[in-house]
């Protein structure tokens, strides 16, 4: 059980912090039921969820864990997209949104990036289905590498590409 002050990754709604841990005394709540009282970190309301939901609920990455993370980006691979009708896509994006894994969430965003460009050689664009699913994909992750790492969420990006261009100079780098 999560305590009171506790930053956690909610399902798809991604970092959100708790704020009350205990019976609700509001219309429709389960009488002897604890609950959830959440509070998301970048965006309004309040979510309010048993204790034993069945929606996927974790910790937020520790620092170290984000720093692992981000060092593997070039080498996680894009997903294989099985199809192009639209509501099989969403589909098969909504399964890796609702995990919040961070690696799924990595691998959508890697692989509509990856769509964008082909399409863009194309004289094409995203359709909505894919760039919703990057966005949100892009806000869950930013979200919680921004808790981890301490910095505010509109610095990740920066924070990702310094990484990965080390990455690169270290990897181009002489032996010797």
């Amino acid at each position: 059980m999560y305590q009171v002050g506790a930053l956690v990754v909610y399902g798809s709604d991604g970092v959100c912090r708790v704020d009350n841990v205990g019976p609700l005394e509001m219309q429709g709540a389960q009488k002897g039921v604890d609950y959830y009282t959440l509070t998301p970190l970048y965006r309004g309301g309040t979510i309010f969820t048993p204790v034993d939901t069945p929606v996927s609920m974790r910790p937020v990455m520790t620092r170290e864990e984000a720093e692992r993370l981000v060092a593997q980006i070039p080498y996680i691979p894009e997903q294989v997209c099985q199809s192009n009708n639209p509501r099989l896509l969403n589909e098969q994006y909504r399964a890796s949104l609702k995990s919040g894994d961070c690696l799924e969430l990595v691998r959508l965003i890697r692989t509509v990036y990856a769509k964008d460009r082909r399409a863009a050689e194309k004289g094409r664009h995203l359709g909505q289905v894919d760039e919703r699913s990057r966005k949100q994909a892009v806000d869950m992750l930013h979200g919680e590498l921004a808790v981890a790492l301490g910095i505010g969420v509109d610095e990740v990006e920066d924070h990702i590409s310094r990484a990965l261009e080390r990455a690169r100079q270290e990897e181009n780098a002489p032996v010797g």
